[in-house]
């Protein structure tokens, strides 16, 4: 099969990989620009760009696809299939119909459940004990296309969206090659989307950091793995923001919400449903990650309640 790729992050490598470790050709890739990232602003390449260059692909970053030239580029390279995979861009009509198998969607979502931008994250948050990565034909819609294969898996109730997108962009590896194989053989059989069963994950933003101890412990630890790496749980300690990296629930701890509690080394906080979180990774702003044990070597949090309410 010739192939064009369109993906971005680092969620976006192991499928091109696959693809190309299977034999397909890849006639091009499509990512988005290079940004500045660090504390020096270095303009930096997506990952997936990186793997081309190093494999010796084309590569494309146009600022939009809605201007004719992505169409012109796609026509010239004549793929038989467009895969996408965390690309970052909706790809209008002009450039679904080009390729004759139609694109190609790994969502990490069992679907019709999760779509949107963040898949992942929403599974984590909401608690789901399982998710799973959907090989989709790409229609107009936002992920409403059919459904070529699926696959699940179960989420750890430690897993945070860092681990779990490592796993799903590994299945979906697997997914896409075993998807272009159904395709050249003719043996697809797409399955309309349910709508009444779908739902939406939205972007996620920095409005979502800010911990509410009011909630249960449980729902305050879904934040925290739903969260991290970025833009991370947070709380204010001392008028500091202090990142909240890893967690688990701790049983009952009677107290006001947000009251901070020393226990045995392990630095604990009371939740709204009279439960507690114990916080095993924190970062506090202008410092280094650090355990929550080693936090409370360094810092008193006797008469610490943290508020319930602040500002993303």
């Amino acid at each position: 099969m010739r192939v064009v790729y369109m993906g971005t992050p680092e969620f976006a490598v192991p499928p091109l990989q696959s693809i190309l470790n299977a034999g397909h050709e890849v006639a091009g890739v499509f990512t988005r620009a290079d940004k500045p990232q660090g504390r020096k602003m270095l303009l930096t390449p997506p990952p997936v760009k990186v793997l081309a260059e190093s494999e010796h692909i084309p590569v494309f970053q146009p600022a939009s696809l809605k201007d004719g030239r992505a169409a012109s580029i796609l026509e010239r390279l004549q793929p038989d299939v467009v895969v996408v995979a965390a690309y970052g861009m909706l790809l209008p009509k002009a450039v679904l119909s080009i390729p004759r198998f139609g694109c190609i969607n790994i969502h990490a979502s069992l679907l019709p459940k999760y779509r949107g931008a963040a898949p992942i994250q929403a599974a984590v948050l909401n608690g789901e004990a399982k998710t799973g990565v959907t090989a989709m034909q790409m229609s107009e819609g936002l992920d409403t296309g059919d459904i070529l294969f699926q696959e699940s898996t179960p989420i750890g109730t430690s897993e945070n969206t860092k681990d779990l997108s490592a796993r799903l962009s590994r299945l979906g590896a697997g997914l896409i090659v075993r998807t272009l194989d159904a395709l050249r053989d003719g043996t697809v059989h797409p399955i309309p989307q349910d709508d009444s069963q779908s739902c939406y994950a939205p972007k996620i933003t920095k409005k979502m950091s800010p911990v509410d101890w009011t909630r249960s412990a449980e729902e305050i630890h879904n934040q925290v793995r739903a969260l991290y790496p970025w833009p991370a749980a947070c709380t204010l300690f001392r008028s500091r923001h202090l990142k909240i990296c890893r967690s688990r629930t701790a049983g009952k701890q009677y107290g006001t919400p947000g009251l901070a509690v020393s226990e045995n080394g392990s630095f604990l906080v009371c939740c709204g449903d009279g439960s507690a979180l114990e916080l095993m990774g924190v970062q506090l702003e202008g410092g280094r990650r650090m355990s929550g044990s080693d936090f409370l070597r360094g810092h008193s949090i006797e008469g610490i309640v943290f508020p319930d309410k602040m500002e993303g």
